[in-house]
């Protein structure tokens, strides 16, 4: 009965990933304070050690993709010669947000520049200029290298399975390479990698999205905030996920990503028009200079020689987070990115959501700095450091129809919930069953369901560190493996017979 249950695993990957995730939970939910203390421990050393290799890294790919895009190898389609793509650009667009960014942008976007704003990482903080740079460090950490470790290994994958018949798996971007070997111990251990990030990474967004929700719920209905309750808003939305799942890409997915972007477009518009309109737009314009010409300091900037926490809390983090997502976001946007050329894939997947991600966060980052440059007693910075998933509903009060928009953002909340539950559960799916199109759905639910666990189980063992602890420490090996994929890829590329 057992063996029959997994004939459509690909067992080694799926029978590995899944003991490392019921171990890890264990651990963490019987040893919650032991387990505090250990992430904790290993966030220190990562940060401390690991660092630049992490900064180093985003910094190449993001010159490979860029020359790629400009590349004598730009028109190569990402199939055969002759595909067209298989979803319109709307449908492409809406599932690329919701997937890479979603829930991160609800709580970041108000929470970080407010941090940065009260706690700069040099400098003195509640002035102008701390503003002004509360938004360069918010840009950075969303902007165009986070998109750009997404693109490394959707278009490696995209390129491999359309163009050259290989399963869409992280392994089969490592042929050029190893080989034959990519069916062996070698391309099992790279899967099962991929596998561990991708449910860190997720579990991340899940964790945070839960804490945003139940300081929605507070805000409005005074549901106390609790690890408690945060677990059990994790448990009822996960089965929501799991029915979205279970109806696959096109019923599900695609659907709430739609929707996701309805929800979004509503409550932006929304707060553009209710605040300063004409100062949020110039400051947009402003954020986005400012951002090009401090792009290259940023990118290399370590704090060496005014060493402070900040580079690990923020940058090393959101640069871990990225690279986490990347097989789960990759997988996922290779998938939907069948038939587009590589400049197109390139260009659309960095340019479009980075755009959307850079206007959100002026009007909700530039709408909360203004509010509190302009002397309303702090209540945001107040929120923000005492309670940082607050800080979005504490923004929407100073607007007016407080209580209908703040129930918009909590069912937006809800909604990238969803999408990321169940497109991680999708990808985790495709992995574990070796890129079977006919894979059990009580699989993609078991992904589903461990998800929820493994977020709760963070949550209980030190909450937000330890989401940032997982996160960095799943990272480590993703990134050396985006490594070999970049070499493969570019040693395949040579292969190819193409004219300027």
């Amino acid at each position: 009965m057992f063996k029959k249950t997994l004939e459509k695993t690909h067992k080694p990957v799926f029978l590995s990933s899944a003991c490392l995730i019921i171990l890890f939970s264990t651990y963490g939910g019987a040893f919650s304070d032991h387990a505090a203390a250990t992430f904790a421990s290993i966030q220190s050393w990562l940060v401390t050690y690991v660092g630049w290799f992490y900064m180093g890294v985003v910094a190449l790919f993001f010159i490979m993709i860029i020359y790629l895009a400009c590349s004598k190898y730009a028109h190569i389609k990402l199939g055969q010669d002759d595909s067209s793509p298989d979803y319109p650009y709307g449908s492409w667009f809406a599932m690329l947000f919701s997937a890479g960014m979603g829930i991160g942008l609800l709580f970041f976007g108000v929470a970080e520049p407010i941090t940065h704003f009260n706690s700069p990482p040099v400098g003195e903080g509640n002035t102008v200029e701390a503003a002004q740079n509360a938004m360069l460090f918010t840009y950075f950490h969303w902007g165009l290298q986070a998109w750009t470790t997404y693109i490394v290994v959707g278009l490696s994958l995209a390129y491999f399975s359309f163009r050259h018949g290989l399963p869409l798996t992280m392994r089969s971007a490592l042929y050029p390479i190893i080989g034959e070997r990519v069916h062996g111990r070698i391309g099992h251990c790279v899967d099962v990698f991929a596998v561990l990030g991708t449910m860190f990474g997720v579990a991340t967004s899940l964790g945070i999205g839960a804490m945003q929700i139940n300081a929605g719920l507070d805000y409005l209905f005074q549901v106390s905030i609790s690890e408690s309750t945060q677990v059990l808003i994790i448990a009822v939305i996960t089965g929501f996920a799991t029915i979205s799942v279970a109806s696959g890409l096109d019923a599900g997915i695609r659907r709430i990503s739609e929707l996701n972007i309805v929800l979004a477009i509503l409550l932006l518009t929304f707060v553009l028009l209710a605040g300063p309109t004409a100062g949020l737009l110039g400051s947009f314009i402003q954020n986005i200079g400012n951002y090009l010409s401090n792009m290259t300091l940023l990118t290399f900037n370590l704090y060496v020689y005014q060493p402070n926490e900040w580079i690990g809390e923020w940058t090393l983090f959101f640069w871990a987070w990225w690279i986490s997502w990347s097989p789960f976001v990759g997988i996922f946007i290779a998938r939907i990115s069948r038939g587009r050329t590589i400049r197109e894939f390139i260009l659309g997947v960095l340019l479009v959501p980075t755009g959307f991600t850079f206007l959100w966060l002026s009007i909700f980052g530039n709408s909360a700095l203004f509010i509190e440059l302009g002397g309303n007693e702090g209540a945001i910075s107040a929120a923000t450091l005492n309670q940082m998933p607050t800080a979005l509903f504490v923004l929407l009060e100073q607007l007016p129809w407080t209580p209908i928009v703040s129930m918009v953002a909590i069912l937006l909340i809800v909604t990238f919930f969803v999408t990321s539950s169940d497109s991680g559960s999708l990808v985790i799916d495709t992995i574990t069953s070796g890129d079977n199109k006919d894979s059990a759905v009580w699989q993609r639910l078991f992904w589903a369901v461990s998800q929820g666990i493994i977020a709760s189980v963070l949550l209980v063992g030190g909450g937000l560190a330890a989401l940032q602890a997982a996160t960095l420490s799943s990272a480590l090996p993703i990134a050396f493996i985006m490594i070999l994929m970049c070499l493969g890829l570019a040693r395949k590329l040579k292969t190819e017979d193409v004219q300027m």
